[in-house]
């Protein structure tokens, strides 16, 4: 089964500072049909303006994940992260993976304190199959040469490959695709596979994708990306 989900059949909320369009149902958002697809519960599209974002808040049992595009994104939480002494400077920029896991709970903001410039990025939550842990925080850069033409682990309930460790049966790839550019990303029986194409467009299993599509899957052999023009897209293995 694939099912294409275009980008302006995507919910949207303008709140002036903030510019947002949800892959699944969130907030003031609601579609039956997307609710989420197996551990996978929220990918949002975020533009936040200068000198803005999301004061303090609080989240549990979750596992959040930040992958900024453009401009920056200024992270403090309960854990010190972003604070005089805290073990993380809190700052995630283009490139960056930044992984929160809220377990029992834990209160954070986010803000673009970049001057001028709209800070873009994804914001994705996915279910954990622990609950209660100890929260954590936890980030890397992904260099353009890390992932041109092939798909980077860059979250992973087994932190392999050096990625970011989720509580959760899943994995998250990344990868940029231009020209002959390929990949083929085998998956094993039972597994779900989600494609989001975060810019440019690309062929992912025959179907063509631009900016902000989606393809949900299952009872797929493999993900194969080819036909990319300046894609850059993320690829989620799921339990079922």
């Amino acid at each position: 089964m694939m099912e294409l989900i275009k980008s302006c059949d995507r919910g949207h909320a303008d709140h002036g500072w903030l510019k947002s369009f949800h892959s699944f149902s969130f907030a003031e958002y609601y579609n039956p049909r997307r609710m989420g697809f197996g551990p996978l519960r929220v990918i949002n599209e975020d533009r936040i303006a200068p000198g803005t974002g999301f004061g303090t808040h609080g989240h549990r049992d979750m596992e959040i994940i930040s992958y900024v595009l453009d401009g920056e994104l200024a992270h403090k939480d309960s854990m010190g992260n972003g604070q005089a002494g805290g073990a993380h400077a809190g700052v995630i920029k283009p490139g960056d993976v930044q992984r929160m896991s809220a377990g029992t709970g834990v209160m954070h903001s986010e803000f673009n304190n970049a001057k001028g410039q709209n800070t873009h990025f994804l914001q994705i939550w996915i279910q954990p199959n622990q609950l209660g842990v100890k929260p954590g925080y936890e980030q890397r850069h992904y260099s353009e040469a890390d992932k041109r033409g092939r798909l980077a682990l860059v979250a992973s309930g087994d932190a392999a490959e050096g990625a970011v460790a989720i509580h959760a049966d899943a994995q998250l790839y990344a990868g940029l695709f231009d020209g002959a550019e390929s990949a083929d990303l085998p998956l094993a029986a039972g597994r779900l596979a989600y494609v989001h194409l975060v810019r440019g467009s690309a062929t992912v299993n025959g179907q063509q994708l631009k900016a902000g599509d989606a393809l949900q899957m299952s009872e797929q052999a493999s993900v194969k990306i080819e036909q990319g023009e300046q894609a850059e897209l993320l690829v989620f293995d799921l339990a079922p």
